[in-house]
């Protein structure tokens, strides 16, 4: 099939849905898929067979998108609706598929140029505006109704997550769905081995963070959970990988208010071809999210990395984590705080989260499994264009 592809963020960068969107373009083009993808200005180039990127024009003064909803974001995403339209104008496609908020775009070239969509949704859009914006939550059954709407247009969604599906099930219970959760990014031959270069200079036990330091992921949560920690047990450390420049000035400036500084390392975005050298340094890996329905791609990671797995017992994890693969704490800093003790002092239950969770990911979350699922789903949406 010719299939236009949007994708509403910077691409490619390393996290979640751009990485996720990669892995998506790699399995279609390999299955003789032409693929137009049409995406914001900022991003790192990619060669993938039989796909053409295509850039918006970068936009003066607007740079560093970020994820979630963000005035960046709209302007661009008008940008892209004339561009997407320009490109059904010039090119015979076969199919859009429609990343996020593009399903806006994709449901206006059905209802007027009569193109099928699908619907990738990694989130859903009341539930991002409600948690991000609440002033706004007088607009939400407006926002709800415009979803339920593009739902119904697609010839199919694909949800990330659990609770994604079943709002789409709300919707429309006889919606075509395959749901597509993201995968451990650990190569599964790789070498644990400590390159001296990417050696942590820090005191063991190690607990460590990695990803983005938006207020939603709970890197305050952590911080306080940790300044609670440090004073029983000292020799205790926590590495916080990712995050941009702003962000890392801004929580270095909190660690130093909590007098954790001297603990608290903070060594900055990775690629992600070296998790495996910096998860063999750490201990525990900490996931102290307090907002969002869909899980954070990192989780798959974690617990294919052979260490033990700390979050919030939230239903962003536990639609994926239960108590036999990761430790689940109530999302405030004592209880955090005490489930980090608890997993520093008892390494047999930590070698036990970890060997569990690592059975699980070779079963449910790898690669071949993703590209089967994405396979099956796509083969359906070809049958009913057809």
């Amino acid at each position: 099939m010719n299939i236009l592809f949007l994708a509403p963020h910077p691409f490619f960068q390393n996290r979640g849905t751009p990485i996720a969107v990669k892995l998506m373009l790699e399995t279609l083009s390999a299955q003789g898929h032409r693929i137009k993808v049409l995406t914001y200005p900022e991003g790192e180039d990619l060669i993938i067979s039989n796909c053409e990127i295509i850039r918006l024009s970068h936009l003066p003064g607007i740079k560093n998108v970020k994820p979630g909803p963000s005035w960046k974001k709209f302007i661009y995403d008008i940008f892209m609706f004339f561009k997407a339209k320009k490109l059904v104008n010039q090119h015979k496609f076969d199919l859009i598929h429609a990343v996020e908020e593009s399903v806006f775009v994709a449901k206006y070239l059905n209802k007027f140029c009569g193109m099928p969509y699908i619907y990738d949704m990694d989130s859903s859009l009341p539930q991002q505006i409600a948690e991000k914006f609440s002033f706004l939550s007088f607009i939400l059954p407006v926002l709800d109704k415009f979803e339920k709407l593009a739902v119904r247009g697609s010839i199919g969604v694909i949800p990330v997550c659990k609770s994604i599906e079943d709002t789409i099930k709300k919707y429309d219970p006889n919606k075509l769905v395959q749901r597509l959760e993201d995968i451990s990014l650990i190569p599964a031959e790789h070498i644990e081995s400590v390159d001296k270069t990417k050696r942590i200079s820090i005191d063991s036990p190690v607990l460590m963070y990695v990803g983005n330091l938006e207020k939603y992921q709970g890197i305050d949560l952590l911080l306080e959970s940790f300044q609670i920690v440090s004073k029983k047990i000292p020799e205790a450390s926590l590495v916080i990988i990712g995050g941009s420049e702003n962000d890392i000035k801004f929580y270095k400036g909190v660690s130093i208010k909590l007098g954790i500084a001297d603990k608290t390392l903070f060594i900055g975005p990775r690629p992600i071809s070296d998790l495996p050298i910096y998860f063999a340094q750490t201990d525990i890996l900490v996931s102290p999210r307090i907002k969002g329905y869909n899980t954070p791609m990192k989780i798959y990671s974690y617990l294919d990395s052979g260490k033990a797995v700390l979050a919030t017992r939230l239903q962003t994890h536990t639609q994926v984590l239960d108590d036999e693969i990761a430790y689940l704490a109530e999302a405030n800093a004592e209880v955090m705080s005490e489930g980090m003790v608890e997993l520093i002092q008892n390494k047999s239950l930590r070698e036990r989260l970890a060997e569990n969770a690592k059975k699980r990911v070779e079963k449910e979350f790898n690669i071949d499994a993703f590209r089967r699922k994405l396979s099956k789903f796509y083969g359906i949406v070809e049958s009913k264009i057809a």
